[in-house]
């Protein structure tokens, strides 16, 4: 295992793409751990009230500029990178969750189960991802929350299709094929076998999940359908901020510039891992 890892980084290790990812990723990871103590204006988080600062440019004081309120950006971007990172991992996670064991269990038992199960993720394909989160947003209510839980709902097709993929050419191997003859049951067999061997691409797409699901969220927040005031959410940030271009034009670059970190980073790492985890695909 020593040996595998030590491998793996001396990979990543000759991709400065991936180095970038990791140490994009790295960073705001870090921020989102750490940011409610190295923030300098930690009232500012709550909301709150200071006209006389309102739509100050950068400066020693307010390294970002402060926003209409006179709020501190630089203060409110970091704890955002907080919600925004517990979001997308919370979205993928729970999207996994959800169509990985579905899609398995489409693959390995085929059939009417295949069918159904099938046939209810093409439903959800069948609609643009961000049109549908939308719809359901709508229908649900405004709310960081409800954000979260349409876009879990957009999200887990995309689970079923990989790993349904992956279970249909693993089942036909000699080993499966083994499990079953000493009796194995359909729920050892999927835990044991088919699971473990479909990880690579898993882990891969979930990696580059978490950057899009940060995306999707900060455009549900920019269309007013996510956080909601005070919460310091990068999208919910920017739409406000739009009413304030070009002049104020710090209030909005520093927020979207957090986005792109936060997206690139996510999707550069990906890319090192589909070549690490993935020789296949591996464009030397």
């Amino acid at each position: 295992m020593g040996r595998k890892f030590r491998l793996a980084l001396w990979l990543l290790s000759r991709s400065f793409a991936s180095m970038l990812g990791i140490a994009l990723v790295v960073s705001i990871v870090t921020l989102a751990l750490i940011g409610p103590w190295i923030v300098p204006y930690p009232d500012h988080v709550a909301g709150g009230i200071d006209l006389a600062n309102k739509l100050q440019p950068p400066s020693a004081a307010h390294w970002f500029g402060t926003d209409e309120v006179g709020l501190d950006i630089l203060t409110r971007v970091i704890i955002g990178a907080r919600v925004s990172l517990l979001v997308g991992v919370a979205i993928t996670l729970s999207a996994a969750a959800i169509g990985v064991p579905l899609g398995i269990l489409a693959g390995l038992l085929g059939g009417p189960v295949r069918e159904a199960i099938m046939r209810l993720t093409d439903l959800f394909l069948s609609v643009p991802g961000l049109v549908l989160a939308i719809a359901l947003v709508a229908a649900l209510g405004a709310g960081i929350v409800n954000a979260m839980i349409a876009l879990i709902l957009v999200w887990w097709p995309g689970y079923v299709r990989l790993a349904e993929s992956k279970a249909l050419s693993i089942r036909s191997e000699p080993y499966i094929e083994a499990a079953r003859v000493a009796g194995a049951s359909t729920a050892r067999i999927l835990w044991r076998h088919v699971l473990p061997n479909s990880l690579s691409p898993l882990i891969v797409k979930m990696s580059m999940d978490i950057g899009q699901a940060i995306l999707a969220v900060a455009s549900l927040g920019f269309l007013g359908l996510g956080a909601r005031p005070p919460t310091p959410e990068w999208g919910a940030m920017i739409s406000i901020a739009r009413g304030y271009l070009p002049e104020w034009w710090w209030y909005a670059i520093f927020p979207g510039a957090f986005i792109y970190a936060a997206v690139l980073g996510f999707n550069l790492l990906g890319d090192g891992l589909r070549d690490i985890l993935d020789p296949k695909s591996n464009r030397g």
